[in-house]
């Protein structure tokens, strides 16, 4: 009988119940099972629906310091590597590429780990979905309970781009052991001010050719995601944007926003001297 592909990756991701039949050639379910054969750090990989994917750049056991990486709107399993429409700066697993490298070559003495978390299922497109906070609600679960099994000693920031930062809103009154959450590129969080997000320092980049600029803040009878957390209302502290063309362009190399993510990674948690001593 021939095995599916869903089937045949899901035996990566879920407990084995019973002894497959005879596995079908390998390039049945490329491309997703040689990441991991090529010695990738996966805690997740599921391609059921849109699928789902948890990856790990460095060694998360023993981090001292732990950034967790959140996509938004779009996101799917078949981008995390690519990026939506073959674009590879949107892709998950580049970006938090380029924070790992960026960590690594600021203090390369600091243990550091970096988490692209595609733990939930985002909305697609401009889509109602999108326009709501259903879907962030759901990953705001799911990524506190994922926050949770993080080893206790380190320090976690929590990174959300776009809708990923309304995640990462939701998630933060609930995480009182994550001290800071940066917010790229978003339309909200969630909450009408810092000061709703549990007691997180609230940093933000919202860059002047982003069109996220354009989505209306409000919301009426369920839809809309509220204020900006880049609006002076919000209360969260600027990040710098230089070097960053749109909406996508935060975390490439070179970016001012990549150098300050990375001093908010590295200095933060308790022993954070100053809420603005970022680059």
């Amino acid at each position: 009988m021939r095995i599916s592909l869903t089937l045949l990756l899901l035996t990566l991701a879920l407990p084995l119940q019973a002894a497959p039949p005879a596995p079908a050639p390998a390039h049945a379910f490329e491309p997703y099972a040689s990441w991991a054969r090529s010695g990738r750090q996966f805690l997740t990989l599921d391609p059921r629906g849109d699928g789902r994917a948890v990856e790990v750049l460095g060694d998360l056991a023993g981090a001292e310091r732990i950034a967790v990486l959140i996509p938004g709107v779009d996101t799917r399993l078949r981008d995390f590597d690519r990026g939506l429409g073959g674009v590879s700066r949107r892709a998950p697993a580049v970006q938090a590429r380029a924070l790992y490298a960026e960590l690594r070559a600021t203090a390369p003495g600091t243990r550091v780990a970096v988490v692209a978390w595609l733990g939930y299922d985002p909305p697609e497109g401009l889509s109602l979905d999108s326009a709501r906070d259903l879907r962030a609600r759901t990953g705001a679960d799911e990524l506190t309970a994922f926050v949770h099994t993080l080893p206790a000693g380190a320090a976690v920031t929590l990174i959300g781009h776009s809708y990923g930062a309304l995640v990462v809103g939701l998630a933060a009154p609930h995480l009182p052991r994550v001290a800071d959450v940066v917010a790229l590129g978003a339309p909200g969080m969630g909450a009408n001010t810092a000061a709703g997000l549990g007691g997180a320092r609230v940093w933000s980049a919202l860059a002047p050719a982003d069109w996220i600029r354009r989505i209306p803040q409000v919301r009426v009878l369920g839809l809309g995601l509220g204020r900006r957390p880049s609006s002076p209302e919000f209360g969260a502290t600027t990040l710098p944007t230089d070097g960053v063309a749109g909406h996508d362009y935060y975390l490439v190399e070179g970016s001012a926003t990549l150098r300050a993510v990375t001093d908010i990674v590295l200095s933060g948690g308790p022993r954070h001297e100053e809420a603005t001593r970022v680059s």
